[in-house]
């Protein structure tokens, strides 16, 4: 059985040590260890999640099959009509039970819920990660790209990708 739910600052432990496992696993062939490590520490840490959540505005929402937390997504509002896909990550043992595809619909849906009028949703994803593919299987589009320098050296070497979010149809 497959279950999500709003995380709150009493669940920034968990987050972290799903973090610990999902995000070095993903970009090991991508980033440099240097860079994951520094990567971890700057969205990871404890201090790191409690200001995003508290101060920053991120919303997180954790995902559970058969019990076991699975992954994660955080969403944050940066416009009157723009919403940001901050974070999307499942464990590696999860890959292949559609956790991904129900997480981008929770955040897809908590934006709908925070915005129910139109407005966009952008993410920046990893040149070389190929989760590209499975968010232009969701409906995202490239918009442009750039690297972001994020410090110690470090840039982000990104895509960003946008998407429309409607408003569902009212039932009569």
């Amino acid at each position: 059985m497959i279950t999500t739910r709003k995380a709150t600052t009493a669940d920034i432990s968990l987050i972290n040590e799903l973090a610990t496992e999902a995000f070095p696993y993903t970009y090991r062939e991508i980033l440099t260890p240097e860079q994951i490590d520094y990567m971890m520490d700057w969205m990871y840490s404890p201090e790191s999640l409690r200001r995003q959540m508290e101060e920053e505005g991120h919303h997180y929402y954790l995902i559970y099959k058969d019990g076991q937390a699975a992954g994660y997504v955080s969403i944050q509002q940066e416009g009157d009509d723009l919403f940001h896909l901050q974070k999307i990550y499942v464990l590696p043992a999860f890959w292949k039970d559609g956790l991904g595809r129900r997480l981008f619909e929770v955040a897809v849906n908590a934006i709908r819920d925070l915005h129910p009028t139109p407005c966009r949703m952008e993410l920046n994803v990893n040149r070389h990660n190929p989760a590209r593919g499975f968010y232009e299987h969701m409906g995202m589009q490239k918009v442009h790209e750039g690297d972001f320098p994020i410090g110690n050296g470090f840039y982000m070497n990104d895509y960003i990708m946008g998407m429309d979010i409607l408003p569902l149809p009212q039932k009569d």
